[in-house]
């Protein structure tokens, strides 16, 4: 073997140990996602709630929700921006959470063009937090993950006594 090749070996090895590492810490940043996201939209609900008088002004002057009326608008975004984090920290329907946030994030930018730029950049990651939430799932540390778990163990159980 050449020196070349024996280097190259040895940061192969290198980098399969460090991938093989980092796959341990996924779980824990699937969750520190959900977690982070979950308390930003909480966060706002529980600041909407504290005076709904003042969140359906909100809507009714500054937020142009299409569609809905100011009044049910403030209504349901404050319940969305309180139940739809519970859901995605504790990764309960953690996917369709994620999605309805995603959906929901999406309609705060439209709804709220003066924003403006930086504004519409905090969107951005969260947005792309959601996606990935999405597409990979809320992951171990999740209910969904545990529930899964348990019903295939049922049906598995079932299966075995027909």
């Amino acid at each position: 073997m050449t020196t070349c090749s024996v280097a190259l070996n040895r940061m192969e090895k290198g980098y399969d140990r460090i991938v093989q590492w980092l796959s341990y810490l996924a779980p824990f940043a699937d969750l520190a996602v959900r977690l982070w996201v979950a308390r930003i939209f909480w966060l706002a609900g529980m600041a909407k709630l504290q005076s709904m008088t003042a969140t359906v002004a909100l809507f009714r002057y500054m937020y142009h929700v299409p569609l809905l009326p100011p009044v049910w608008a403030a209504y349901i975004g404050t319940g969305v921006e309180i139940v739809f984090p519970i859901l995605l920290a504790f990764g309960l329907a953690g996917r369709f959470a994620a999605g309805f946030l995603f959906v929901y994030n999406i309609i705060t930018v439209i709804s709220y063009p003066q924003m403006g730029f930086s504004g519409m950049m905090d969107q951005v990651p969260w947005g792309i937090f959601l996606l990935v939430t999405i597409v990979y799932g809320p992951g171990v540390f999740s209910l969904d993950y545990g529930l899964n778990r348990i019903w295939k163990r049922m049906s598995h159980a079932v299966q075995k006594t027909v």
